[in-house]
């Protein structure tokens, strides 16, 4: 079956006879990067798949060779040209849209069909679980833009934990799926012809669980586990605006649309 909300244009959105909805986000040529208008269509996914008593599970995965590359260029160049206010309304959105899907009361698996940064990452971590091809990429690398991964850092530091966040928040390193997995944002790594297989093992249990149930125990498990509220939520809008505002965050946008490196590259041996 293929939903009404179907006229949307960065995203698909459909479900087999068994309940299983698989949520993509379908804009390959640009490695599906996080553009405003996804951001919205996935919002109202989310509210499409929570009132949906057919679907089970929910798999979130890219097409083409990407999971998701972070931010859109044209977004970030809109937020460039934006004041304060507006800057902090899109971030608000990308964090209300995350939320929406984390609180689904299905389970949500993530398909990672290949490379994820920043946002990417993010959308990996709302996940209950993530499974991923071998030779995916990862990075947090907002500080080489002179910014921080603030709108996504709830849901990062609940899944990878704070040590790891610290490291991979300050240094912008790149790192592999077999390291991911160490640090928790993945549950299992497989070659890209096992991704499908691997899938199935994983959704395999739900089909004997209750969705009651299961809406219930991750209910608990948010409720149990590190707040996220509105506070929390508006404070990471607050400091990501604040870093907007700095002479690092004009040099290193700058730079990243004029594809040179920032004043503060060196070269290391």
């Amino acid at each position: 079956m293929t939903f009404p909300t179907a006229a949307f244009q960065t995203i698909g959105l459909s479900t087999d006879s068994r309940g299983v909805a698989t949520l993509m986000l379908s804009r390959p040529a640009q490695h599906n990067a996080l553009s405003a208008e996804m951001i919205a269509e996935l919002t109202q996914a989310a509210a499409a798949i929570a009132h949906a008593p057919s679907i089970r599970v929910v798999i979130l995965t890219g097409a083409g060779a990407s999971f998701c590359a972070g931010g859109d260029l044209n977004w970030m160049k809109a937020q460039v040209e934006a004041d304060r206010t507006e800057r902090m309304s899109q971030s608000r959105k990308l964090a209300l849209m995350l939320k929406a899907l984390r609180d689904l009361p299905k389970p949500l698996i993530a398909r990672v069909n290949g490379q994820a940064y920043g946002g990417g990452v993010g959308l990996i971590s709302i996940c209950d679980a993530a499974i991923s091809v071998s030779d995916a990429r990862f990075g947090l690398t907002e500080t080489r833009l002179g910014l921080i991964p603030a709108t996504i850092s709830p849901y990062v530091i609940a899944r990878i934990g704070a040590a790891n966040a610290m490291r991979y928040f300050t240094s912008a390193r790149i790192f592999d799926a077999t390291e991911a997995r160490t640090t928790g944002l993945l549950n299992a790594v497989v070659d890209a012809e096992a991704l499908d297989d691997a899938i199935e093992a994983e959704i395999a249990p739900y089909f004997a669980t209750a969705p009651a149930a299961v809406a219930a125990a991750k209910a608990l498990v948010h409720a149990i586990s590190a707040p996220l509220d509105a506070p929390i939520i508006e404070d990471t809008l607050k400091r990501l605006a604040d870093t907007w505002e700095t002479p690092e965050a004009a040099e290193g946008i700058s730079a990243f649309l004029q594809k040179r490196p920032p004043a503060w590259k060196t070269e290391t041996r």
